[in-house]
């Protein structure tokens, strides 16, 4: 089965138009930063997450998919996914062109569509 990762899941509350940028990511079990980044390109929405010192400085992208919930009150962001498996997803690359690759975004989509156990 191929799962759209690239795409909002309806019930997350997002809307068209918001910028989630600065908002702060919550894991299912804690905190992990703020989004640095964030784009609702048809078809390559993400996040790019600043974790700050809890993995040493490390930016992650997160496909629209994971995300969960938005509470836009609490400018906040909460995502499927446990602080773990987004610790160990692929390594995420600065640079317009780099995320613009389908092979590059194809590793995420792999990576968060496989189950974490």
């Amino acid at each position: 089965m191929t799962e759209d990762m690239w795409g909002y899941q309806p019930e997350s509350g997002y809307r068209q138009g918001v910028d989630l940028t600065g908002f702060k990511v919550e894991a299912t079990d804690g905190h992990i930063g703020k989004v640095d980044e964030h784009s609702d390109e048809a078809g390559a929405a993400y996040l790019v997450v600043d974790t700050g010192v809890w993995i040493f400085g490390r930016h992650i992208l997160l496909p629209a998919k994971t995300i969960e919930r938005i509470d836009a009150d609490r400018h906040t962001v909460h995502v499927n996914r446990t602080k773990a498996e987004i610790k160990d997803a692929p390594e995420f690359q600065r640079g317009e062109e780099a995320h613009r690759e389908p092979t590059y975004l194809d590793q995420f989509a792999k990576y968060y569509r496989q189950p974490h156990m």
